[in-house]
């Protein structure tokens, strides 16, 4: 059982330090092998991220209770949905972070309706949480994502850890309701945060993907916009 649990150990260095080089290469590592999306997800388009970003970090907050409305949203084995139309961006913006020795991190995907609602229902103002309605827009059609970037850091304070690599100093944490959290924000936004920001948008724009001004972390892909009908897909 020892030598399993060793041999084990072994194999994850190894995947961690072959991803980490490829990733300070600029090089994509090889897709994972990701099981395929449910029917439900195909039939809408969908496809898990880990396809179309291999070393991408999944760190879906509404998994978890480490949100803002403390409860957990999504199930614990959610997956990070986008709609294929995404695929190119995200690739792109990946390729352009990668060079620079850094992996994306994304914190959402797409969300359910039945989510939106409840997030709207906690905090309902709109210049935050979109309101719900009769169709589905931005991260309810999975033309929408919220991330960030990382990159390995000897000094990372606790609260910026994630799969061994350092969360990006942006200003401001996920889900922060203050006017620090727009996404060109200055005042209060120290001077590394704002060319982080800068540095996650022309990663994103690479990829012709749009900056939510309300939100530093929140990026919209084609489509975002248009009217889609509500969908009925789970996230695991």
């Amino acid at each position: 059982m020892r030598r399993i649990f060793a041999a084990a150990a072994v194999t994850a260095t190894v995947i961690v330090t072959v991803v980490a080089e490829a990733s300070s290469a600029g090089i994509a590592p090889a897709v994972a092998d990701v099981p395929p999306v449910g029917d439900a997800a195909r039939a809408a388009g969908f496809v898990d991220v880990l396809t179309v970003v291999p070393d991408a970090v999944i760190d879906l907050r509404y998994a978890t209770t480490n949100n803002f409305t403390h409860v957990q949203l999504y199930p614990s084995d959610a997956r990070c949905l986008v709609h294929q139309s995404m695929a190119p961006g995200l690739t792109a913006a990946a390729t352009a972070l990668r060079s620079q020795g850094q992996q994306m991190v994304f914190w959402d995907c797409y969300r359910p309706h039945e989510v939106q609602v409840q997030m709207f229902t906690v905090v309902p103002n709109p210049a935050w949480v979109a309101r719900p309605g009769p169709y589905a827009r931005s991260h309810e059609s999975g033309r929408s994502v919220d991330v960030t970037f990382a990159g390995a850091g000897a000094q990372c304070p606790t609260d910026r850890r994630v799969d061994g690599l350092c969360l990006a100093d942006m200003g401001t944490d996920f889900d922060d309701f203050s006017s620090r959290a727009t996404a060109f924000a200055t005042q209060g936004v120290s001077a590394q945060a704002q060319a982080n920001r800068a540095r996650l948008r022309d990663a994103m724009n690479a990829g012709g993907l749009t900056v939510y001004s309300g939100e530093w972390w929140h990026f919209d892909g084609p489509g975002a916009s248009v009217d889609q009908p509500i969908l009925n897909v789970g996230v695991d």
